[in-house]
């Protein structure tokens, strides 16, 4: 058994009791979010506890991140919600299936390395918007079944229960690292509610958890081009939200362990766990940032916490939903508001005045579009998007141009910086094309041709070279831009002095 368990974790040891007890933490935190979030989607709360367990299950055994922690998540409800009203369940696991189809696909293709791309300030604006979402979702058990802030008694002793647990998972590493905080912390309040007999709202009162085994159910509609195009739309987000969502994550989950997970590998397991979570009737999910958080942080680093997480929450919808449903909420509030404050970056905060200008509205930004929409695809798209304009605006001032004539009467321009669509304007203004003399050498030895535009305005200025019958040659070209102008010589007619 321990051959098998080295082999899913990469031959790394294994802390055996501290990735059960970590595992049986996650479960008991599973239970809630993925009822609320099938309740968000409008489904019923089985449909998410199956994604719960097959999305942690698959994922686990096959990602691309031991540790990390997947299940039905909010940004997945919030897509699939529309569809769901207008279609029905059915639609939802064809869309699901589809989205884990195209999320292999990007797995194969390599696409993970895309993340590459996304700036630190957008991470931090992505998961600070995750924490303050995560902690305003813990707002709603302060709320009476009507909505009503609660007020007097139930008030202070619900507060006074959350409190007490942050307390614990606060204090006890403190003392000892032996048991898993999080859950002393549950196990502590469900004692003393249940010793002193507290009438306070517990996990069965948001829905009932008891079911069987995950049935398996090929998505009951037609298969037919009208189909794919109602479904699709809803595939494509849900692939790239969830791939967006836990890469991120297994980004951040990287910086905590000081370790590399494997993005390609990740996508391709994201896949295959929505695949089987549409055929197994679950809705379809992702990287649970506060769960896998809550593994981090109790000191699980393999995949057997996540298994264990899996096979457990199976346990509870089969066996144990009658002890599970007793479990007070305000254990996994505390729980849950002391994830969002170990997910913010505070680094953020205390080096704010440090940032270039351009960096804080960027993290701004991504931070407030994901809080208020709760769409994080969107917000990292914004994030990386204004980031990349910026970046050209830089660079595109930075174009510069040193002049100097030889003893031969020859004028050089020795170009520095990248010449592309965002400085060829700069880069026009460098030349006094009616004054030079009879031959001009442009020198790229600092310099690179970049992209179409870039070839473009070079076709011009030697255009406007030869209209007053000056020759004009190019020199120290990087490879690159050598190649680029010599894919384009059917179109542009530039001298390439080697």
């Amino acid at each position: 058994m321990k051959q098998i368990f080295r082999l899913f974790d990469f031959k790394q040891a294994v802390d055996y009791k501290t990735e059960i007890l970590s595992g049986l933490t996650v479960a008991i935190a599973l239970v809630p979010e993925a009822v609320a979030f099938a309740l968000i989607a409008g489904l019923a709360p089985l449909v998410g506890l199956y994604a719960a367990f097959t999305m942690g299950l698959v994922t686990s055994l096959l990602g691309g991140r031991p540790g990390m922690i997947s299940g039905a998540t909010g940004a997945v409800a919030v897509v699939i919600v529309s569809l769901a009203q207008s279609h029905g369940v059915e639609y939802v696991f064809g869309a699901v299936v589809l989205a884990g189809l195209l999320q292999i696909l990007a797995g194969l293709l390599r696409l993970g390395k895309l993340m590459r791309l996304v700036p630190l300030p957008v991470v931090y604006g992505f998961v600070n918007g995750l924490a303050i979402i995560i902690f305003l979702s813990q707002l709603d058990q302060f709320k009476d079944a009507s909505g009503a802030w609660l007020t007097g008694v139930p008030l202070y002793m619900l507060l006074g229960l959350v409190l007490l647990t942050m307390g614990i998972i606060w204090g006890l590493p403190r003392l000892t690292k032996a048991f898993p905080a999080s859950l002393a912390a549950i196990i502590a309040i469900f004692l003393l509610v249940t010793a002193l007999g507290l009438d306070t709202k517990t996990v069965g009162d948001i829905a009932s958890i008891n079911g069987g085994f995950p049935p398996f159910h090929i998505p009951d509609f037609p298969f037919t081009w009208e189909t794919l195009g109602i479904i699709f739309p809803y595939s494509a987000i849900v692939a790239g939200v969830g791939l967006i969502e836990s890469l991120l994550t297994l980004e951040l989950i990287d910086e905590i362990t000081e370790s590399r997970g494997r993005t390609n590998k990740e996508a391709v397991a994201q896949g295959i766990a929505n695949v089987t979570s549409g055929l197994f009737s679950g809705m379809g999910g992702c990287a649970m940032i506060g769960q896998s958080l809550i593994n981090i942080s109790n000191g699980a680093r393999a995949r057997l916490s996540g298994i264990v997480a899996s096979v457990a929450l199976l346990g509870f919808i089969m066996f144990g939903s009658s002890l599970i449903e007793q479990l007070p909420m305000a254990a996994l509030t505390g729980l849950m508001i002391m994830v969002s404050i170990g997910t913010f970056e505070w680094v953020s905060v205390r080096i704010f005045n440090k940032y270039p200008l351009s960096d804080i509205i960027v993290m701004l930004l991504v931070m407030g579009v994901t809080v208020l929409l709760h769409n994080l695809a969107l917000a990292v798209l914004i994030g990386v998007v204004i980031a990349a304009l910026v970046f050209a605006w830089d660079n595109a001032r930075r174009i510069r141009a040193r002049k100097r004539t030889d003893e031969n009467g020859v004028k050089h321009y020795e170009i520095y910086g990248p010449l592309f669509f965002g400085s060829i304007k700069t880069f026009h203004e460098k030349f006094d094309v009616a004054g030079d003399p009879e031959e001009v050498i442009i020198d790229f030895r600092e310099s690179r041709i970049a992209d179409m535009s870039a070839i473009e305005a070079v076709n011009r200025l030697t255009e406007r070279y030869h209209k007053v019958n000056k020759k004009v040659y190019l020199t120290n070209l990087s490879s690159g831009s050598h190649k680029l102008l010599l894919k384009a010589d059917k179109v542009i007619n530039v001298n390439v002095r080697e």
